[in-house]
């Protein structure tokens, strides 16, 4: 399981072991994790952590371009910087650049019902601290 916390909004996420577990063990090694949350330009429904030229040392696996609310991905980079998307509502996942996809590492369980009002914060009231724990 994943802990993430955006202020004082609260989210457990199933990672998604089986079908991404080189993304996952990735992630791992990132924890804990800090960073800002910020509304996408491009994406629609949907905030990201910019993690600039991180190498995470992985490739395409389980990846979309339209995932579901609550379906974090990761984006490797390439065409963009590597970057986590955080999905809250309808999300086509793109760049200036085009279209991208990510990889799918983790699902929201608990805290779905709050994934609203993290929308309406990153785009009405800017980035929000974000920190993902292992839980």
């Amino acid at each position: 399981m994943l802990r993430i916390s955006v202020g004082d909004l609260r989210f457990t996420a199933r990672l998604e072991q089986e079908a991404a577990p080189r993304t996952c063990e990735a992630l791992r090694k990132l924890l804990p994790l800090r960073g800002k949350l910020i509304q996408a330009r491009w994406s629609g429904e949907a905030a990201w952590v910019p993690l600039g030229d991180l190498d995470a040392g992985i490739e395409n696996e389980n990846h979309t371009t339209y995932p579901g609310a609550g379906q974090l991905l990761l984006y490797p980079g390439g065409i963009s910087e590597t970057e986590i998307l955080f999905p809250y509502g309808f999300t086509a996942f793109g760049s200036k650049a085009g279209p991208l996809a990510g990889n799918h590492f983790a699902t929201i369980e608990q805290g779905r019902d709050q994934l609203k009002e993290l929308g309406r914060r990153v785009l009405w009231e800017g980035a929000q601290e974000i920190v993902f724990e292992e839980g």
